[in-house]
């Protein structure tokens, strides 16, 4: 064992140093003797000394005694390791662990899983990106664009929303890292780009913990900008289309400054989004720190979490399973929803363009939530009923972005039918439904993310 060898190394080196500095052994004593008796003989002109009959004696003697030099003394070895303490014993077992990883790295041990493909960049092209909350919904999707185009990434997520089977494919694959982590308090990282997406996004999850939220929101922000400018990174902030409240203007334009109810229950989220931008360009402007943000509107597909409480997610989870499926409110308030992966290609558009004031990255295609409910209905071939239940408090009456910046100044709008991705997202869920059982859907109260199942991964 690798262990057993590195101790008797270090055994025999401080024995074999021992032994050298002792007095003279009777060996030696005796050999020096043999030598200087026969000194004279070494010199004999009459016969060669190689015929001597002392030399087969003494040759057989200096083998003994540098076989003694050599072999690691028992005693002593048993001595050095009684002494060893479990302190040490410790710092030794690691540095095996570590060195067998590092061996299994060199070895190619990992590379024997399959992974999805990914492109081939040069070292000159290949971006180091991190992606906060990038085990969470959004965040694993776009994990998997900036993978496969061959990039290297790493996810820091604390996992409270995140779930680990969103980036499973990736684990043990060499252009990836995961580290969990919370981004309230600080990290040190080299990259180049920072995609920062930590934060509860639905509401029963962000009103969970309403304090933690805010933290997220702004000493979270704070510790990536600050990492940001320290490595000279280039920043993007996921904001959200919340930051316009409950609004006055229809549809949304960035230049609307919104209204936000600054003590509602949302008041969590919403503020602590706008407080983030806050600090975007204050940073911006004062430490030319590489901003982008993008306000996000509703936003389904697959990996959503079952229990999140939205929309989307509650109405295919209800009418899957033919249980009723709630609208709180009338039905008549409305929402604009865009699938997945049209929201990954406006994030990577507006990163990688040149245009730092907020953008709004959403589906203009604009839905009342009962008639959102039938669409599902009709899509899931469900018999569920339609309930409809006592409003949520500050619960925005309408919700439509104006795109018109995303399509000048990042050529982006969305290309996937409302449709097309839902049955995607139907999909989804009823596999999750298939895999765990019943799911009960979360209402519109503070809940705790609920994860039933332990995902094992193997890499």
């Amino acid at each position: 064992m690798r262990l057993r060898h590195n101790i008797s190394i270090d055994n025999v080196l401080i024995d074999n140093t021992a032994i050298n500095t002792t007095d003279s052994s009777d060996e030696d004593i005796l050999t020096n003797n043999c030598i200087n008796n026969n000194a004279n003989m070494l010199t004999s002109n009459t016969t060669p000394f190689y015929r001597q009959p002392w030399i087969i004696p003494v040759g057989i003697l200096v083998l003994i005694i540098m076989y003694l030099q050599m072999a690691p003394p028992t005693t002593s070895y048993r001595s050095e390791i009684s002494n060893i303490t479990s302190d040490e014993i410790k710092a030794i077992v690691e540095s095996e662990i570590r060195t067998k990883l590092i061996n299994s790295a060199n070895d190619n041990t990992y590379l024997s899983k399959t992974y999805p493909p990914i492109a081939k960049l040069s070292d000159s092209k290949k971006l180091r990106i991190l992606v906060t909350g990038g085990a969470g919904f959004v965040g694993s999707h776009l994990v998997d664009r900036l993978m496969m185009a061959g990039h290297q990434v790493t996810v820091v997520d604390n996992m409270f929303t995140g779930r680990s089977k969103n980036i499973a494919q990736w684990l043990g694959h060499p252009n990836f890292q995961l580290i969990i982590h919370d981004v309230v308090l600080p990290i040190m990282l080299e990259v180049d780009q920072i995609y920062h997406l930590a934060c509860p996004a639905s509401p029963p999850h962000y009103q969970y913990n309403p304090i933690k939220t805010i933290k997220t929101s702004t000493e979270g922000t704070l510790n990536m900008l600050g990492l940001a400018k320290r490595v000279q990174a280039r920043m993007l902030l996921t904001s959200t289309s919340e930051v316009y409240g409950d609004p006055e203007v229809h549809p949304q334009k960035e230049t609307y400054w919104g209204n936000v109810n600054p003590i509602g229950p949302r008041a969590c989220y919403d503020e602590g989004k706008r407080v983030a931008e806050t600090m975007m360009y204050a940073y911006h402007n004062q430490g030319n720190v590489d901003v982008r943000v993008a306000r996000i509107f509703n936003t389904f597909g697959p990996r959503m979490h079952p229990n999140d409480g939205r929309v989307v997610s509650n109405f295919i989870i209800q009418a899957l399973q033919g249980k009723d499926i709630t609208i709180y409110g009338t039905g008549k308030q409305t929402r604009s929803f865009q699938f997945v992966d049209d929201l990954v290609e406006g994030l990577i558009r507006l990163m990688n363009g040149n245009y730092t004031l907020p953008v709004n990255i959403g589906n203009p295609d604009e839905y009342t939530v009962k008639d959102f409910a039938i669409l599902i209905k009709e899509l899931t071939s469900s018999n569920s009923s339609i309930s409809i239940l006592p409003a949520t408090k500050d619960d925005p009456r309408q919700r439509k972005p104006d795109i018109t910046t995303a399509k000048e100044q990042i050529g982006w709008e969305p290309r996937i039918p409302v449709r097309e991705g839902l049955k995607k997202t139907i999909e989804y869920f009823s596999k999750e439904l298939k895999e765990s059982g019943e799911i009960i859907p979360t209402g519109p109260d503070a809940s705790r993310p609920h994860n039933k199942q332990i995902t094992r991964i193997r890499v």
